[in-house]
Parts: structure tokens; sequence; C-alpha cells
């Protein structure tokens, strides 16, 4: 198992704040609306360096996605930010009739995504954006894990051109990839390779998944892992090279198993090359109130849920 280790921890919101900074001023082009979350959001350096490229749109979700539609007519490029659960659930039908239908350049920000949004609780923990999201045509999702990679995936959706939802979150967690990486939109990253098991993690749930393979290799499982940051587009060539070696695997995401990363995978192997599979996710729950490593206990979001995972995918084979 290969080691990762970090000396830091930060939030992955925190990457999106410093990249959209740099992004101000390398691109004339970027601009940023944002819906009454400033701080939130990390776009206070963005406000102040570029405020005439900086929009504060209030609490007007629809509107702002409705705003970024037009600018890119104008040939800007719009970064929205606002929570994860206004991001999407409010403003579905905006999002889907003003920008993924005629694929308007826009780029969705959406943090404090999932269970680790913590105690503001249930209504919102959103736990289908992703799913909502991947099911739009045209709209391309990505799920960073920690701070440099969210640096990075920012940095390079600027580049990407088409509709992009971007889903970060709030807690403070390690960062463990490199500062200077670069980001290939729809490129799964090999985290450890191995022989037993596939371990598929987006997000928060890829260091779960490193501690994950650490026990495992400690009991003699040699565990696969990738970090699946793009959803969608999927790397299906990496998902099937692995399984092909393996014959069985686990998904992980904080996110429900229904509609997310897991469903994408099984997707793909169901047409492809069936194999066992196991499921770490939210099943068809709601969230509630409590601190983010509660909550990821309490729903077997973790590194122990997923060594358990892990073995009853081997023992399916």
């Amino acid at each position: 198992m290969k080691k990762y280790t970090f000396t830091e921890k930060k939030d992955t919101r925190s990457g999106f704040g410093v990249a959209m900074a740099e992004l101000g001023a390398s691109n004339p082009k970027v601009v940023a609306l944002c819906a009454d979350l400033i701080g939130s959001l990390k776009l206070g350096d963005f406000q102040k360096q570029f405020p005439d490229r900086f929009f504060q749109i209030g609490i007007a979700e629809a509107n702002m996605m409705g705003i970024a539609a037009g600018l890119t007519i104008g040939g800007y490029i719009p970064f929205t930010g606002t929570f994860a659960n206004f991001s999407t659930g409010r403003v579905y039908d905006q999002i889907r009739q003003s920008i993924a239908y005629s694929g308007k350049n826009v780029k969705i920000c959406a943090s404090h995504a999932g269970l680790t949004l913590g105690e503001d609780g249930a209504t919102h923990q959103i736990l289908e954006d992703i799913g909502m999201m991947k099911m739009l045509p045209h709209m391309t999702v990505i799920n960073p894990c920690d701070f440099n990679q969210t640096r990075a995936a920012t940095l390079a959706i600027a580049d990407y051109h088409g509709p992009v939802y971007l889903r970060f979150g709030r807690p403070v967690v390690p960062i463990f990839t490199e500062r200077d990486q670069e980001f290939i939109v729809g490129k799964a990253w090999m985290v450890n390779e191995g022989t037993d098991v596939s371990i598929f993690a987006t997000g928060h749930l890829v260091w779960e998944a490193i501690l994950a393979g650490e026990i495992l290799a400690e009991q003699g499982i040699d565990a696969e892992i990738i970090n699946i940051h793009t959803i969608k587009p999927l790397d299906d060539e990496a998902v099937l090279r692995s399984v092909a070696k393996t014959r069985c695997l686990v998904s992980a995401e904080e996110h429900q198993i229904a509609g997310g990363l897991g469903d994408s995978i099984a997707n793909l192997l169901a047409r492809k090359t069936p194999a066992p599979q196991e499921y770490i996710g939210v099943n068809d729950s709601f969230g509630e109130s409590g601190t983010p490593e509660q909550l990821m206990d309490k729903y077997k979001l973790n590194a122990a849920a997923i060594v358990e995972a892990a073995k009853r995918a081997i023992a399916r084979k």
C-alpha cells in the first residue's frame, strides 16, 4: 500500500476561493456571482480584487442562474457560488432550461455538500445533487477530494467549455494531493494499485478509502484505490481496467446510494463486465444535525465501513 501523509488540513471550499482569486488575475473573462454567501464560498478575495467582475445577487439563486446564462452570451465565464442545496435543488428548472439545454458555459460551484455540512441539519445537507446534475445532458460533474485538488479543478474548468457542476465542502480535511497537480476533467487518479479489490471513491471519501487501504494491507488484502473526481464523464477505461484485474469493487461517496457514483459504475459494469459491487453511501435517508465526524460515523461513511464492504465484495467473487 502506497503511503500517503499530510501535514495540514483545510476545507475544500478554501481551495475554490484561492483558485478564484488566481483566475481573476489570469483570465479577464472570469466573473463571479454569489447568493449572499461571500464568506462561506471564500469569494472575499475575488470581490476585493476584481469588484467590477463580482456580482452579489442576494438570496435569489434562480435569478443568479439566469444572469449567469446571460453573461455567457457576452463571452464571459461565470462562476456561481452558493450552498449545494441551493445550487441544485432550489434552481433545477433554471439550470435545466437556461444552462444545460443550450450548453451554456456556466460553472455551478457548490459548497457545503453532503452530510459534512454538519450542524445545519437535513434541510441543508443535500445528498441527491450528484444524481440530479449528472442526469442533465451536457453537464459535467466534478467532486474533488482535498484543498489542492479543488484548487486545481477550479482552475481547470475555466478552460473547459460547457456547463460544469463543481461540488466541494465545509469541513477541514487532510491535504494529501500535490499542490501543482495536473487536473484532467474525466481522467481518474490512481491512488494505489492493487489486485484484490477495487475501491472507487470520490470527494471526502477518498481519504477514508486510503485509511481503509492501510487497514486492509495489514490484513493481507491488496486494495486498488482510485479517485473518481469526475463523476461525469466517468473514466470508463479506468474502471473497467481495474475491475478486470480485481474482479470485485466498492464504491464510496458522501451521497445517496441511488443516483450517485456507485450507480454510474454499476451501469457501466452491467453493460460491459458485471462484478460483485458493494456501496458506501447514504441509503435512502435524509441527514440530521451533528458534527461531521459524528454523522460520517453514524451513516457509515468512513474507513471502517469501507474495510467491511471490501471484505464482502471479495467474498462474493
